[in-house]
């Protein structure tokens, strides 16, 4: 009786469906998220920033990521990035060697407006899940930058340039692996790289979410 008196007050709302949950997710919204991880996770592991992905950009998982980030619910950030961890560990990539972690940052305006970067709550989500050592701090978005969806590639590009700068980075020898929640072009990721590569920090690779490309 105790605990059935106790579960009440246990009781919270699911963020995707707001049915009442003892988790961060419901049952249901749950098994429809799993249902959205691609079988090849490392499929997209080649070329110049090879990219590891959990699932793609739609349906229950997109509404997930919009309830992250829109709808401030910060405790879905580390949940979906243990799933990250998780399908890393089940991969080849992870016998290979051991990496530091560093999340795609944000400006410090849109961190304020925000409330939390999406991308360091899942990398402390998957460092957790795989025993990496997170680098929360590690680089920093020194310019403010127009959002992407709308902006031609070449856009992109110039709206990114020089926008990142090393933080407080622990310059270990040790490869960087690089998070962040959506993939879509890459440029945001492929200017971080740059950035980090020329302060002589070898990034291996970047580990998203989701994709929008075609899985």
């Amino acid at each position: 009786m105790l605990k059935s008196f106790l579960s009440l007050f246990l009781q919270q709302n699911c963020p995707l469906c707001d049915r009442s949950t003892e988790e961060e997710i419901c049952q249901d919204c749950l098994r429809q998220l799993k249902s959205q991880q691609i079988k090849n996770t490392a499929q997209f592991w080649y070329g110049e920033l090879p990219l590891f992905v959990w699932g793609n950009y739609e349906g229950k998982l997109k509404q997930a990521i919009a309830a992250l980030k829109y709808n401030r619910h910060p405790e879905l950030g580390e949940v979906m990035g243990q799933w990250l961890g998780e399908a890393w560990l089940k991969s080849s990539l992870e016998k290979k060697q051991k990496f530091s972690v560093i999340p795609i940052p944000m400006h410090q305006q849109k961190l304020k407006e925000r409330g939390f970067n999406q991308a360091e709550l899942m990398a402390k989500g998957f460092c957790k899940t795989t025993g990496y050592n997170l680098q929360s701090h590690g680089l920093i978005r020194i310019r403010e930058t127009q959002a992407m969806y709308s902006l031609k590639p070449k856009e992109r590009e110039e709206n990114v340039k020089n926008a990142f700068n090393i933080g407080k980075l622990n310059q270990t020898n040790t490869p960087v692996l690089l998070i962040d929640d959506i993939y879509t072009t890459g440029t945001t990721a492929k200017e971080v790289a740059k950035c980090l590569n020329s302060h002589h920090v070898n990034v291996v690779g970047i580990a998203t979410l989701s994709t929008v490309r075609q899985v």
